[in-house]
């Protein structure tokens, strides 16, 4: 008895001892930290100016009733919202909020004002809400400060009011509803909508467009007009912006409000092992050990120091040492099942991963290689994840993929599988992966020039995108995807194929990237049904509205990608007319009224041969074909634009091209018997360039 309260006493007071936080828990007792039955935990606070980190952090507990019955509810006072909780070691407050709505004249919808908090340490969690917009065949833009940052589209089917259609087991798939991810740093927003062109109109032209948290969203089983009616849900992130004030130690720089490169202010977390409130002195507490503890223990502890048990401590210090490297082991396992690691180990039996490609890394070598996780080393962010730059122990420049999986890890394992198979010089290499970590981590080769859609909008006049270089980078796209169709042991459909998915070498060569959407095929199938995944304005209407994916949603997307080539403007654009907003749209319309190089970058009519320019157009527009089976295959699309590149080049540096640039198409599977200018020369899109507008009339699609 006497030893287990002797070694309990020693790991006390190691805790004290080896703990940067083990400061005494002190609050003024003129602070007020209960609303009610709300707990209100710093920084946050009440009345007191001493009590909270700035007036933004204040809370204003008001009288209010629910059912009749008076009840106290917290709100925050600058910005006047009613607040669900507060979460100190995730630095994020869940607010109530309510549904936007347009074009609404129904007594019992009211419209919402919306929440601003520019100027405020507050933000809406891009990793926590969702974008989601109900209505029938409308494009829903979201804007902030009048600048266009997400969008999604909803359909109906005839005449529908969606208004009491049920979702249940079906929410927010486009049908009805839709969603899509939030930028960062937004701190206020607005909502806009237009119409499908073509479209029917609806019972109701009546629409809704609300932030919403992402949990939430997995539990709603309702009518679209218990929807409208509910309050939902959303998270706010936030940090301490006020440099002067003190923080404990564990307190570092953060990036919640500005996308500058110096940081916007403060986040405080436990270090691992803790729990409690980081943003407190001794706040965060070891585990549960020392909640009660008090100054007698430490006294004892004195005590037994001064009679000579050095042995009993050198005990216990081994004792706790096996504890945690057992008690690790078991997390490390635990983490290692919830990521897919079983399910990995049952793909690994069937030889369908290629394990001897993928090395396995540790959480150590990873944490050393990107200075654990610091945020300097941020190289993006996006829906599945953070991605980190780092280097390791070998000295190798390493990209490093932190996916954001809650608990679903269909994503990162799909992504695991697809990129153990494919060893292609135009696709991103997967060198390693760890399953140890709460979140799974893969290791990529690291690209250093960032993405297609970067270098295209954001020029660099010193480094100029030129003819030569849009058309090698759309070659080497196409030929990466045709590798992906039908040279991969199976073909493999990508389903998000974008300018912000083609990352650029220090060569500037093309690498496809982002396949966790990606779909394997068996070469049986022609077609998939699936749920549809994309994103607006490069997405298959074809795909959108049948849930079909084939091959050819893959050459619609890539259609989208060459057209940005040509004309440098992106597939979704407010500054457009309304009509011209979607580019694919716009340059279809341009093609069919043959004025197509109205819509031309400057730089590439230049550069470029009128003809081969003219070639290239038509390509794009036939692989925008609204009817997927007239699209051409990206074995054609490859081939035609390999051809155009021969030409374009200059015959001194064709043979170099030849040898160097697509020297491995050889290695292809056993269609590459033959080169690809071989290829080219029979292509049924060879010498296809008109010779009349008719020749390039086509379907549109929203016309």
């Amino acid at each position: 008895m006497f030893l287990q309260l002797a070694f309990d006493i020693i790991l006390t007071f190691l805790c004290f001892v080896h703990t940067p936080e083990s400061t005494q828990i002190t609050i003024s007792p003129n602070c007020d930290f209960m609303c009610g039955e709300f707990e209100i935990p710093y920084p946050f606070g009440m009345k007191d100016p001493a009590c909270y980190a700035g007036k933004w952090f204040e809370i204003e507990c008001l009288n209010t009733s629910m059912n009749n019955v008076p009840t106290l509810t917290p709100y925050l006072k600058a910005t006047d919202l009613e607040v669900k909780s507060i979460d100190v070691l995730r630095s994020t407050v869940t607010i109530w909020s309510s549904t936007f709505t347009l074009n609404c004249h129904r007594d019992d919808v009211i419209s919402w004002p919306g929440i601003y908090l520019r100027g405020s340490p507050f933000v809406f969690s891009q990793e926590r809400n969702k974008f989601v917009a109900l209505g029938c065949n409308l494009v829903t833009y979201l804007l902030s400060n009048a600048v266009q940052v997400g969008a999604c589209a909803s359909i109906c089917d005839g005449n529908d009011d969606i208004f009491y259609h049920n979702i249940s087991g079906n929410y927010c798939s486009g049908k009805y509803c839709c969603e899509s991810s939030l930028p960062l740093y937004l701190s206020e927003f607005n909502v806009t909508s237009e119409r499908l062109t073509g479209k029917n109109r609806s019972q109701s032209d009546c629409s809704y467009a609300m932030i919403v948290e992402e949990a939430v969203l997995e539990s709603v089983s309702s009518s679209l007009a218990d929807l409208t009616n509910l309050k939902f849900t959303a998270v706010l992130a936030w940090e301490i912006v006020n440099s002067s004030l003190q923080l404990p130690d564990n307190c570092q720089n953060s990036y919640i409000t500005s996308s500058e490169r110096s940081h916007s202010g403060r986040t405080c977390n436990c270090y691992d092992g803790f729990v409690g409130n980081p943003y407190i002195p001794g706040g965060c507490i070891k585990g549960k050990t020392i909640h009660h503890r008090g100054s007698g223990y430490l006294a004892t502890i004195l005590a037994m120091a001064s009679v000579g048990s050095i042995i009993l401590l050198l005990g216990s210090w081994w004792l706790h040492k096996v504890v945690r490297k057992r008690v690790a082991k078991k997390r490390k396992e635990k983490n290692f099942k919830q990521n897919g690691g079983l399910l990995l180990q049952q793909r690994l039996s069937t030889g369908e991963v290629s394990v001897e490609k993928v090395k396995h890394l540790s959480l150590k070598d990873l944490e050393k290689a990107t200075d654990s996780f610091n945020v300097n080393r941020v190289l993006g962010k996006g829906g599945q994840g953070t991605v980190y730059k780092g280097m390791l122990v070998d000295g190798q420049i390493v990209a490093v993929k932190k996916f954001k999986v809650e608990g679903n890890v269909e994503e990162f394992i799909n992504e695991f599988v697809i990129l153990s198979q494919i060893n292609h010089r135009n696709v991103v290499k997967l060198l390693g992966c760890c399953l140890e970590t709460e979140i799974p981590l893969l290791v990529y080769e690291f690209i250093p020039n960032g993405n297609l859609f970067q270098y295209l909008h954001d020029q660099n006049e010193d480094l100029p995108m030129t003819w030569e270089m849009r058309l090698r980078i759309a070659t080497e796209v196409a030929e990466a995807i045709f590798y992906l169709h039908s040279a991969a042991s199976q073909p493999i459909y990508h389903r998000d194929v974008k300018s912000t998915n083609i990352l650029l070498d220090g060569k500037y060569r093309a690498k496809v990237a982002d396949f966790g959407a990606s779909k394997m095929i068996s070469l049986e199938d022609t077609h998939l049904t699936t749920a549809v995944q994309g994103t607006f304005g490069y997405l298959d209407p074809e795909y959108f509205h049948t849930s079909q994916l084939t091959e050819k949603s893959d050459v619609y997307s890539f259609g989208v990608v060459l057209v940005e080539l040509l004309t440098g403007q992106k597939p979704i654009s407010s500054s457009r007319t309304e009509e011209a907003k979607s580019l694919s749209h716009y340059f279809v319309c341009s093609m069919e009224e043959n004025r197509v190089f109205d819509i031309i970058d400057e730089r590439v009519t230049k550069e470029g041969e009128k003809e081969h320019i003219i070639a290239v157009a038509i390509l794009a527009y036939k692989c925008l074909e609204l009817n997927g089976r007239k699209r051409p295959s990206m074995k054609e699309v490859a081939s035609e634009l390999y051809r155009i590149l021969k030409l374009e080049m200059k015959p001194s540096t064709q043979q170099n091209i030849e040898e160097t640039e697509f020297a491995g198409i050889e290695e292809y599977q056993s269609w590459a018997a033959s080169s690809v200018s071989d290829i080219g020369s029979n292509s049924t899109l060879s010498n296809t360039i008109p010779t009349s507008k008719s020749e390039i009339i086509m379907p549109i699609f929203f016309k």
